[in-house]
């Protein structure tokens, strides 16, 4: 190499030149087969899972007597006596979730669609999860009055599950359009034997029923799929009638995400209620696959050692069943005291301060 080098220096210098060149060519080469690959190329390593997403167990309340109790001069104090809104009263003791039913046209409005969005508006702000009840009439509905609106009194079938669907829709899409999407919706309101009698009276027609759920059903979807969508019956200890119920919906095609129940144990049977309602629990959760809500509860609001009692239990109980499969309990009107309309099953004292009752959902 010494000689070629001394004899042909000029070779030799424009040999290692080129070779230069080449090594520069085939760096900016390599850099750039780097960066134009490097993103498609795959790790032998799976990249890791998504983190699963945390159950959280809805500890609610009815309030839809709410507005209607403040115009009426109503006010909430906490239990050291400090004048509080309800809303961020109930949520101080524990409960992360809001229940309003709604009617078509009520007398005096309260629970129509105006009423239940400025309380839904109040429960968001404060941070609350959302449930909407469809009661399907101007006023209540429960398993021994299931009258359909004045409005709706002369329609068919065919009319009343146009019906059905409208007003969902409409009351929905007005929540939606304003900030509020409820996380579950009942279409509904303890409807032990179906709703809008005497057409949709399931033990007249089974059928018909059906086909107003699916109503109700098609409607929150189509305002937003992620809504759950609930069919409530009461007694829900009562394990035959929710198998009539739902096998009675299943048979004719009707669908729904939850079933939610009713539990109204006395201070003297709770513990047997208690257990009965886990049994039926998990018979509908194997029958149907479907989750479950305890959407109403209460006790005499002079009982409160009881009702704190009961409740524990009962949260304890469905919080304990298999796969997170029972999603919450809702005290119904815990507000609710001194004998505001005649009822007695609140969770308040006469001062308008909560009962130790409430405790167990904190």
């Amino acid at each position: 190499m010494i000689i070629i080098i001394r004899r042909h220096p000029n070779r030799v210098a424009s040999y290692f030149c080129g070779m230069k060149k080449n090594l520069e060519r085939l760096f900016v080469v390599s850099a750039l087969w780097i960066l134009l690959f490097s993103g498609s190329c795959k790790s032998d390593k799976p990249a890791p899972p998504p983190p699963a997403p945390t159950f959280s167990f809805a500890k609610g309340a009815d309030v839809g007597w709410l507005t209607e109790m403040e115009a009426a001069g109503k006010k909430f104090y906490t239990a050291a006596g400090t004048e509080t809104e309800c809303i961020t009263l109930l949520k101080g003791l524990g409960m992360n979730s809001i229940r309003l039913r709604v009617w078509v046209n009520p007398a005096g409005g309260y629970n129509n669609a105006a009423d239940v969005l400025a309380k839904a508006l109040r429960a968001k702000n404060a941070g609350m999860r959302i449930m909407i009840d469809f009661h399907y009439s101007d006023t209540w509905a429960d398993p021994g009055q299931q009258a359909p609106p004045v409005a709706w009194a002369a329609q068919s079938l065919t009319e009343l599950q146009t019906s059905v669907y409208n007003h969902t829709y409409t009351v929905l899409s007005n929540l939606k359009n304003n900030g509020v999407i409820p996380e579950w919706v009942q279409v509904g309101n303890e409807t032990n034997n179906g709703m809008l009698w005497p057409t949709g009276k399931a033990s007249t027609s089974m059928a018909n029923f059906a086909s107003l759920i699916k109503q109700g059903y098609n409607a929150v979807k189509a305002v937003d799929a992620s809504i759950k969508v609930i069919v409530h019956l009461s007694n829900g200890h009562d394990n035959s009638l929710y198998r009539w119920i739902f096998d009675g919906l299943t048979a004719n095609g009707a669908n729904w995400d939850i079933t939610g129940m009713s539990l109204y144990p006395e201070p003297t049977d709770w513990a047997t209620r208690n257990d009965q309602c886990l049994y039926n629990v998990n018979d509908l959760i194997s029958r149907y696959g479907r989750e479950v809500m305890i959407t109403e509860v209460g006790m005499s609001w002079d009982q409160p050692d009881a009702c704190k009692s009961f409740l524990t239990d009962l949260i304890t109980k469905m919080k304990a069943v298999s796969g997170n499969k029972v999603l919450g309990v809702f005290y119904w009107e815990p507000q609710s005291y001194g004998n505001w309309q005649g009822y007695t099953k609140g969770a308040f004292d006469n001062a308008g301060k909560p009962t130790i009752a409430l405790n167990a959902f904190n």
